[in-house]
Formats: C-alpha cells, sequence, structure tokens
C-alpha cells in the first residue's frame, strides 16, 4: 500500500511539472524566437567605361545602402566588355563610354530593356600634364607637327579609340600614317603617358581630363570634328533573374535628379532634353 502511495505522488509530481513547462511555453512559445536566416543580399555586377569609376566611387556605396545590394564593377575598354557579354559574360548591367556599344548589342538580339538608354555625355579634349613647361598648341598645331608625340586610345579595343580616329581623320587625312602616334588600352592610360612625359599630348574625353588632376585641357576639339559622346546603358541577356529587378532600380537611380547633378560635377556634360 505504501509502495502504491509513492509512485502515485511521483506520478503527480511528474504530472505537474509537465504542466508548468506547458504553461510557461516550450522552446518556440517561450518568448524568443528562433533563429532566424538573414536575408540574401541582392548583388549586380556592372561593366562600365573607365570614365564612369570617379563618379561610381561616390554614388555606388548610396545605392548599395538604399537598396540593401552589393555591387562589383568590372572597368575596361567598351569594346572588349560588349564582346566579353556576346559571349556569356556574367554580367547584369552594361554602361560603355559609347552608346554604340550598346546598340550592337541590341541588333543581336542581347540586351533586355529595349533600346539603348542616354545619361551622360562628353566630348572630346586635347591634353597636356599639368607639370609641363611647353606652351599650349591647338589640335591643328598638333597633328601636323611628326615631333609632337599625341597618345590616344586604340581604336581596335575601344569605343574612345574609334571616335578619336574619326576626329583625327576629319581634322587632318594623314594623321593615320604619323608614325609618332601612341595607342594606349584606356584613357587613363593616355593620362599616365602624357603625366610622366611618354607623350607631350593627348586626347582623352573631357570627363577624364577633368577628373585626372595629372592633365590639363589646351583645346577643344573643332566643331564638327566629333560629335557628342553619349553614355549609354543597358540591361544584357546575361543578367540573372535574381538581379533584373535592381537592375531596373539602378537606372532609375542613375536617371534621378541628385544623380543627374553629380554626373555635372564630375565633368560630363548634360544630355539633351528629348535624350
Amino acid at each position: 500500500m505504501m509502495t502504491e502511495l509513492k509512485l502515485s505522488g511521483l506520478a503527480a509530481v511528474l504530472t505537474l511539472g509537465l504542466a508548468g513547462v506547458c504553461a510557461a511555453g516550450g522552446p518556440a512559445e517561450s518568448g524568443v524566437a528562433p533563429a532566424e536566416k538573414p536575408p540574401a543580399v541582392a548583388s549586380l555586377t556592372v561593366a562600365a567605361a573607365h570614365s564612369l569609376k570617379p563618379l561610381f566611387q561616390e554614388i555606388l556605396p548610396i545605392f548599395e545602402i538604399e537598396h540593401g545590394v552589393t555591387i562589383r564593377v568590372l572597368y575596361g575598354p567598351s569594346q572588349t566588355l560588349r564582346q566579353q557579354i556576346e559571349k556569356g559574360a556574367p554580367i547584369d548591367v552594361f554602361l560603355p563610354e559609347g552608346v554604340e556599344e550598346v546598340q550592337k548589342l541590341q541588333k543581336k538580339g542581347l540586351t533586355l530593356n529595349g533600346g539603348a538608354r542616354i545619361y551622360a555625355q562628353t566630348s572630346l579634349v586635347l591634353v597636356m600634364s599639368t607639370t609641363s613647361q611647353a606652351a599650349s598648341i591647338s589640335f591643328r598645331d598638333a597633328l601636323p607637327d611628326q615631333a609632337i608625340r599625341v597618345a590616344l586610345v586604340d581604336p581596335k579595343t575601344s569605343t574612345m579609340g574609334e571616335v578619336t580616329a574619326k576626329a583625327l581623320t576629319k581634322l587632318d587625312p594623314a594623321s593615320r600614317n604619323r608614325s609618332r602616334l601612341l595607342h594606349a588600352p584606356h584613357s587613363d592610360d593616355v593620362v599616365n603617358l602624357v603625366s610622366t612625359g611618354g607623350a607631350e599630348v593627348g586626347l582623352v574625353y573631357r570627363v577624364d581630363a577633368i577628373n585626372s588632376g595629372q592633365v590639363r585641357i589646351i583645346d577643344e576639339a573643332p566643331a564638327g570634328a566629333s560629335l557628342p559622346v553619349q553614355f549609354g546603358h543597358a540591361v544584357v541577356w546575361t543578367c540573372r533573374d535574381s538581379s533584373r529587378d535592381v537592375a531596373e532600380q539602378f537606372f532609375d537611380f542613375i536617371m534621378s535628379p541628385r544623380v543627374q547633378k553629380l554626373l555635372l560635377k564630375y565633368g560630363f556634360d548634360p544630355i539633351p532634353t528629348n535624350g
């Protein structure tokens, strides 16, 4: 009889204990939420012209914070970047130094957002090192002078090179036969050649000259020698489905009034009102 009472008491204690646990709530009901996995951070891979680097250093951190995105930028000659996209490189957004590169992709059906969208433009200028003691010269003086080394971007790899070559041909049809034309992969290399004395003058975009701090503008391309260079944007066919929305948001961000003002700050020209 005593044994039965002891067992009965033990059962009661266990029952009360379990009831207490239920009343207090199990682990899921104790007021402490189970650990949740942090949301996946969206990402965006952007292929861009070197001319955009100073601007991007200011605006990309803003976009990343406001949209919860990480952005990876591949800078390079626009022709090279466009060819990589054609071959399937994992790129979401393309911002070349000439809208023509976007149009080439569009004609092949390799853009996802219709035609090329223009957000900025610039022009071609002649530059000299800021430390040079030589007198400033003009386009028309520099080109025929065989003693002057002229640095420019290679037209075989860059849209900027193509623009420069066309402008030179208009200014001096014999310029392509000059032995002292020094070709470089992109504008940063042209600036480096001029600033270090590898060339007396160089041809770059106005935006590159303004942002370099190493060269000064000594002449503008004469009217008719070169048209304004328009910068285009496209979401390309290699854009990941998970990045499509943020890719569109990035273009809206570039076109926003605050970023358009910053484009002017960094030396770009405003786009036409119908651009």
